[in-house]
């Protein structure tokens, strides 16, 4: 059996932290950013842990 590629899309979007974890950004940035609140926009600029149920998925998807 051939080895599984790396889906690249995902590699670009997910980062590994030195503990294992997965590290993702988050959505709903920039569309209608105009009639979000300051605070909203500014949680939205921090980094998020891909969350528990979708972590062995996706683990396997970039092969880390």
């Amino acid at each position: 059996m051939p080895k599984m590629k790396t889906k690249r899309g995902l590699a670009k979007r997910v980062k590994v932290t030195g503990t294992g974890k997965l590290k993702r950004w988050r959505a709903y940035t920039s569309h209608l950013a105009p009639r979000k609140s300051q605070k909203q926009k500014r949680h939205l600029r921090k980094a998020a842990l891909v969350s528990k149920s979708d972590y062995k998925r996706i683990k396997l998807l970039i092969q880390k």
